[in-house]
């Protein structure tokens, strides 16, 4: 099985339901209020932990409670923390989640998230990179490392993955040294000014980060399921009914799920499989990391009819 080494976001999540979204001044009240640790990156790592996956974190929180929180919380799901920093200027990442209904709003505060610098994470990657290994990274840390990571990590003849949210553009020169790039319907419609809902459409964003140099491509289209893309073949995987309680960690969760399918040798179509039971078990619990499904939760799976 390969390691998956992933270079990303650690916050602590404060996450609050209501029924209706507060207007401008407006204070309104909410409910089930909850502290849970979460971060796209550390989101990710969790996921494929808790399916088997050997995984690296690479990123920084602050000298704080929450710090300390989102460090042990990773160590009991498995996730190797030691190339995790304490910065001693910048607090650890916050964010903070408005449920409402079967959606959610987040607002980010980076904090510690950006403390490392591009020569970090290449210290990092020389003494843990393989030749192999699954590189994964996304934007909730600053952007000129995450462009550099990928292409250090390619150069170290690693399979890289980036999931570019939230949305930013990516450098022209910076396409091509992505193997797999893992996009949702938004984060398509950022990049290339469409918003896939059909196949066909689908079809036409695969194309159009294929045509910049990327070697394949997933799109995430929530419960409609993912649809997968490179220079030779597509395949769409149907998603799974399962009762919303609460989505903030799905999207996390199927890369999570999807790359650990992919480290011990799984295809494709299986890897998307398994990641998109992976994501409906999640959306049926509160929280991010806590509500990730273990690989037996996955393999037991049973659709809601």
């Amino acid at each position: 099985m390969k390691n998956i080494i992933i270079y990303g976001s650690l916050n602590m999540d404060m996450s609050i339901r209501t029924e209706d979204l507060p207007k401008k001044g407006e204070t309104i009240e909410g409910d089930s209020f909850f502290l849970t640790p979460g971060g796209k990156g550390a989101n990710q790592a969790v996921a494929a932990s808790k399916s088997g996956a050997k995984v690296y974190m690479i990123g920084s929180v602050g000298e704080d409670v929450f710090g300390d929180q989102l460090i042990n919380t990773l160590q009991s799901f498995d996730v190797n923390c030691k190339f995790i920093t304490k910065s001693n200027t910048l607090s650890s990442g916050v964010a903070m989640i408005i449920r409402s209904g079967k959606d959610n709003r987040i607002i980010i505060n980076s904090g510690a998230n950006h403390a490392l610098t591009s020569a970090d994470v290449s210290t990092a990657l020389d003494q843990i990179a393989v030749k192999d290994d699954i590189f994964l990274s996304q934007f909730e840390t600053g952007h000129k490392n995450v462009m550099h990571s990928i292409v250090e990590a390619k150069k170290r003849n690693m399979f890289t993955v980036l999931n570019p949210a939230p949305a930013k553009y990516i450098e022209d020169n910076a396409y091509q040294s992505i193997d797999l790039l893992i996009v949702n319907q938004s984060e398509s419609e950022f990049l290339t000014g469409i918003y896939p809902t059909t196949e066909p459409e689908s079809k036409e964003v695969i194309a159009y980060f294929l045509n910049k140099g990327v070697s394949s491509v997933i799109i995430t289209l929530g419960s409609a399921g993912s649809i997968y893309g490179d220079q030779k073949e597509s395949m769409a995987v149907s998603g799974f009914k399962a009762e919303v309680v609460d989505t903030t960690a799905a999207g996390d969760t199927y890369i999570g799920a999807l790359l650990y399918s992919l480290s011990k040798g799984e295809k494709m179509d299986k890897s998307m499989l398994y990641a998109s039971k992976a994501a409906a078990l999640t959306v049926t619990k509160n929280g991010a990391q806590e509500a990730i499904p273990f690989k037996n939760e996955i393999e037991h799976f049973k659709e809601e009819e």
